[in-house]
């Protein structure tokens, strides 16, 4: 790759996920010790020393990232979200980008509870090309090299490893119809902002998103059941996997969905903006793919991941994956994240 022209081929990327795959596990491991300090801290419970080793980890994390990344390509740029929190600011342009979590599911890691990650995404031309999400908690780490990764480039599908086994293209089954929103496993977090207008909105969508309508719910659509894993990325990846049928999340950032987001289009799944950028994508005369990941739906902080769902004789999957898509925006409330 030649670094005054930063074009990147499909070689150079195989060759970037190699070196990601493994800066992941090396991050994991620190993770892991984050997590044991935590749980070994006999005032866990008072915040302060909480979340002064989140904070400390977080940063430590991203510090072993961002050093890795300098040394073996110079000449790419950085997004992470201990580098925003502390004030810096990088715009996305057209050369190729890191965007980093380094733990996500903070809260999850300061409870012990194994679902948190790091989550590491490539843009490129100012689209995600590129996504490693590894769970080093999921196996207990039973053995030193004992872990869990999800894997993805554009063009080449996505994957996951579990332990020392060989990887499983995503999604892990062939994917089923999903003929409506009753029949669906949701995901969705209640997120950071616990404000009265926020959580009025949130509680009121998911009311209606699965309760029956039947018993008193006005616009209900009693969905199969509802879940939320305390993380974005593990929640996307979820979707990949054909776990989950849809994800949706207003208020996270562009660190903790990228590297999911390409994870899971390689598995077939569609991402949407905003309700507004599905109103515009699907209004009559545009030309805009309502499914096509552009800046603006990337860092919109607007997000609903749906799985693959396989063509039938009535409809293709994309019309599918569309309908869905429009009945879940119709069902719960927009609200703009702080």
């Amino acid at each position: 790759m030649s670094a005054d022209t930063q074009t990147l081929k499909t070689v150079d990327l195989r060759s970037v996920l190699t070196f990601t795959v493994k800066l992941a596990r090396t991050a994991g491991t620190l993770i892991l010790e984050g997590s044991q300090a935590i749980q070994s801290t006999s005032d866990v419970n008072e915040k302060k020393n909480s979340v002064d080793l989140v904070t400390e980890y977080d940063v430590a994390v991203e510090e072993l990232v961002k050093s890795e990344i300098a040394k073996a390509y110079p000449s790419f740029k950085f997004i992470g979200e201990e580098s925003y929190s502390s004030g810096t600011r990088n715009e996305l342009t057209d050369d190729p980008t890191f965007c980093v979590d380094p733990i996500d599911g903070t809260t999850n890691f300061v409870h012990g509870f194994p679902f948190a990650c790091i989550s590491l995404g490539l843009i490129y031309q100012k689209r995600p090309v590129l996504g490693v999400i590894y769970n080093p908690f999921l196996d207990h780490l039973a053995v030193a090299d004992s872990y869990t990764k999800y894997t993805g480039i554009e063009g080449q599908g996505s994957f996951l490893t579990r332990g020392n086994n060989q990887p499983l293209k995503l999604p892990l089954t062939n994917p089923k119809p999903l003929p409506s929103l009753q029949k669906a496993l949701l995901a969705i977090e209640w997120g950071s902002d616990r404000g009265e207008k926020n959580l009025i909105s949130k509680s009121d969508s998911f009311l209606r998103l699965a309760g029956d309508p039947a018993d008193g719910i006005a616009g209900g659509r009693m969905a199969h059941s509802i879940r939320s894993l305390g993380s974005a990325a593990l929640n996307i990846s979820m979707v990949a996997q054909g776990g989950l049928d849809l994800y949706w999340e207003i208020g996270c950032w562009p660190w903790d969905v990228c590297a999911g987001i390409v994870i899971a289009q390689e598995a077939g799944g569609a991402v949407v903006g905003s309700h507004a950028a599905l109103a515009a994508a699907t209004s009559t005369g545009s030309s805009i793919d309502p499914f096509k990941v552009t800046p603006d739906v990337l860092t919109g902080r607007k997000y609903l991941i749906i799985r693959a769902i396989p063509d039938t004789p009535n409809e293709t999957g994309r019309e599918a994956q569309l309908r869905i898509a429009r009945d879940f925006y119709q069902t719960v409330e927009d609200v703009e994240p702080k």
